[in-house]
């Protein structure tokens, strides 16, 4: 009777830690200004299946990411989302974002942007909103080397800005 008993309980704690399992949505955007290059760069790492979701909802049902095909449209797809997506203020004037790139890491999209001609930072205004339209409890963290200090943001859809002053 003891072994029955056993396979039960582990059966149980099987099945509650499994019901247990959740999906965390969550983007990580790093920021660095490089004053020798006067730019700051940005590189946001966002899961491949969610980006894929939205691209699909958005703009290609048919779509699939990281698979080889299509990247010319799938960058254009990145680019115009990100773009309505992630607005950066400096210094008071909005910034204008260069979509330089994105690459794959496993299950990880790498996107890669920049701000030129940037002299110096006396403040710094982020909004970042990235697939806050499709996941109610997305949180985009960002993490800023500017002028030396680190900061990091924990941004939600309540709360989707983040500011530096120096």
């Amino acid at each position: 009777m003891k072994p029955f008993k056993y396979i039960i309980l582990v059966s149980l704690f099987a099945l509650f830690s499994f019901s247990a399992v959740h999906k965390y949505y969550v983007s990580i955007t790093q920021i660095e200004y490089v004053k020798d290059k006067q730019s700051v760069q940005i590189i946001s790492r966002i899961f491949v299946d969610d980006i894929e979701k939205l691209v699909r909802q958005r703009y290609d049902k048919n779509v699939t990411l990281n698979d080889g095909q299509d990247e010319v449209i799938i960058d254009g797809y990145i680019k115009k989302y990100l773009s309505e997506k992630i607005y950066i203020s400096i210094n008071g004037a909005p910034s204008i974002l260069k979509f330089i790139g994105k690459e794959y890491d496993d299950d990880i999209m790498r996107c890669f942007l920049e701000i030129e001609n940037v002299s110096s930072i006396k403040s710094f205004e982020i909004q970042n909103k990235v697939l806050f339209d499709i996941f109610d409890d997305q949180k985009n963290i960002v993490r800023n080397n500017i002028n030396g200090k680190n900061k990091t943001f924990v941004l939600i859809p309540q709360k989707d800005k983040g500011l530096l002053n120096f």
